[in-house]
């Protein structure tokens, strides 16, 4: 093979269809536009707009609020933190923070804390130093004879 002999696979690269190239190539004139109006003009963005017609999202009716300042958390199962603890991954013997579960790889980033909940089963005996955990999830821990300590977030440094 020589670099004068290398190109695309059959198929590979179509060419563009060339608008506005006289009638014979089909897409000639107005270049497949239709006649006049905004939208046979360059330029135009006419997103959700319906022609002066009240647009679907403003007929719709709104419900609910977004708390601008919710709190987002970074969820783990109990059972994948068995899962970890049998991989070798965390020490059960160690109390287990959050910075742990980041060390670890069970959670890629703590955001606003670390919340535990209580899907799968949980066998060790651990000690874990979290932000939030479910009911469930607590009962879990403490019917393995480990202990579950919901320490308050840190406060956001802004």
């Amino acid at each position: 093979m020589k670099l004068n002999e290398l190109r695309d696979n059959e198929g590979a690269a179509k060419r563009a269809k060339r608008i506005g190239r006289g009638p014979g190539s089909g897409k000639g004139k107005m270049g497949g536009r239709g006649i006049k109006g905004q939208k046979s003009r360059s330029g135009v963005a006419i997103n959700g707009y319906e022609g002066g017609q009240m647009p679907l999202y403003q007929r719709l009716p709104k419900r609910g609020f977004n708390k601008p300042n919710r709190k987002q958390y970074a969820v783990v199962n109990l059972g994948l933190v068995q899962k970890f603890i049998d991989a070798g991954k965390i020490d059960a013997g160690q109390p287990i923070t959050e910075d742990v579960l980041v060390a670890s790889g069970l959670v890629r980033r703590k955001l606003d804390g670390v919340r535990i909940l209580a899907k799968g089963d949980l066998t060790a005996k651990v000690t874990l130093d979290v932000t939030g955990a479910s009911k469930s999830a607590i009962e879990a821990v403490e019917k393995t004879g480990g202990s579950l300590k919901i320490a308050a977030p840190a406060a956001a440094t802004e």
